[in-house]
């Protein structure tokens, strides 16, 4: 429990902003989006399970231009 009292959360709570607010966007625009590169539900579960770095592949890499 002390290992929780250590951390700096001025730190991290940002990081953790970005990434929920990264993660709703890249979901809705997958979500209103007709077609990706590759099955939706591949770039949903990137989007969720790959922290900050999935969002960013979805937008660089999964939207059809």
């Amino acid at each position: 429990m002390s290992n929780l009292a250590e951390i700096n959360w001025a730190l991290i709570a940002p990081l953790l902003i970005v990434e929920l607010i990264l993660m709703v966007i890249a979901l809705i625009d997958l979500i209103r989006i007709d077609e990706t590169n590759g099955p939706k539900w591949v770039w949903a579960i990137v989007c969720i399970f790959i922290s900050i770095l999935g969002p960013v592949l979805y937008f660089i890499f999964g939207r059809r231009q």
